[in-house]
Parts: structure tokens; sequence; C-alpha cells
């Protein structure tokens, strides 16, 4: 597998076993904690079960025709980069979230979708 993909494949799996299992932990850099059961189920959802998918997409991928390969590095790229580009809408509305996690985040989505689009 191309060691650009693994990378990513590795980043989404560990966000999504960590979601899966401790819904709080991926909630606590930004000072709020999924205090109920449906809060839990939401973290559990879009950050542990979308993580987990994407990881198999990428890993699976790996054995796909070319143009399936490229398909799912671009998908994945291209949500790595929706990602970011709502923290830069969020941070014109309020600047001073970058300069804690956001800011963190936003640079390791970049990263991650830019890694992604060089395993293409």
């Amino acid at each position: 597998m191309n060691a650009a993909a693994l990378v990513v494949a590795i980043g989404f799996a560990g966000m999504g076993v960590a979601a899966l299992v401790r819904p709080a932990l991926i909630w606590a850099p930004f000072g709020a904690e999924p205090t109920t059961p449906e809060a839990r189920n939401e973290v559990r959802a879009v950050y542990g079960g979308f993580g987990i998918a994407l990881a198999v997409l990428l890993l699976l991928s790996d054995d796909a025709t070319a143009g399936v390969r490229d398909g799912v590095l671009l998908a994945v790229a291209v949500a790595l980069f929706g990602m970011a580009a709502g923290r830069l809408v969020g941070a014109f509305l309020e600047p001073r979230a970058l300069l804690s996690w956001p800011g963190f985040f936003l640079g390791v989505e970049i990263g991650m979708g830019a890694l992604t689009l060089l395993a293409r």
C-alpha cells in the first residue's frame, strides 16, 4: 500500500476507534462533553463510524483498479479539505478559535488532504 494513504488510513482509524470507545475524548479539546446518550451516539456515528469507514475504504482501495483508487483518494482528500474549509469559515466568524485546538486540526486536515492527493 502507498505509505501516504496508509498514514491517512491510520489517522482515520485512530479517530474512529477513539470515538467509538470514548466519545468524550473527541470533544474534550474543544471544551465540550457529550453528556447525554444522544450526544455520545452522535460522536460515535460522525467521528467513529465515518473514521472507520474511510480507513477501511482507503485500505480496500489499494487492491482496486487505478481509476477506483484515484476516485477514493480524491473523495477522501475533498472530505478533509471540506473540514478545513468549515474551520476557515468558523475562523472568519470567530478568529480566536484558531489559536487553540481548531487551529491545530486545521493544519492536520490540510496536511492529511495534501498527503492523500500525493498518494494518487
